[in-house]
């Protein structure tokens, strides 16, 4: 799977694990930066490429790391199609994307282990959208309320 990454000051260490770990895994990753530490950078840069390479087709799915992972994940959803959250866990990595089709994962470096932050990806990496009735009535709703709302 090809994913965009991306990471400010406070998701920076955990981002380079996190690459290592998913294209171990045999993933094409596509980094968004930040490439060097920068105490002053701002999450929303990272998370408009990140959602930019989504949107657009040049990633599959992304990930967003930030202090808290919350940051990146309001500000990744301003974008139409985006559909991020923050998931510290296994059970909601996996169940955002089986249900609700999530395609960008938000963790935060200053919550989150690596370890436990491996397992979410991995999680989210893993699964596919069930494509159930229930959780595609539900998605349809959601795109109904984005060209409602992104109309320009």
């Amino acid at each position: 799977m090809k994913l965009a990454i991306g990471a400010d000051h406070g998701g920076f260490a955990l981002k380079k694990i996190i690459i290592g770990f998913a294209a171990g895994m045999g993933h094409e990753m596509i980094d968004c930066g930040a490439y060097r530490l920068e105490p002053g950078d701002d999450y929303p840069d990272f998370a408009g490429a990140v959602a930019r390479a989504v949107q657009s087709g040049q990633a599959e799915r992304g990930i967003l790391i930030c202090g808290s992972g919350v940051g990146a994940g309001v500000a990744a959803n301003k974008f139409e199609g985006i559909r991020a959250a923050v998931c510290h866990d296994v059970f909601s990595a996996r169940q955002g994307v089986e249900d609700d089709d999530m395609n960008v994962l938000c963790l935060g470096e200053r919550i989150i282990g690596a370890g436990a932050a491996m397992e979410a990806v991995r999680a989210f990496l893993g699964t596919g959208f069930s494509g159930a009735e229930r959780h595609l009535r539900r998605l349809n709703k959601v795109r109904a309320m984005e060209k409602e709302f992104f109309k320009q």
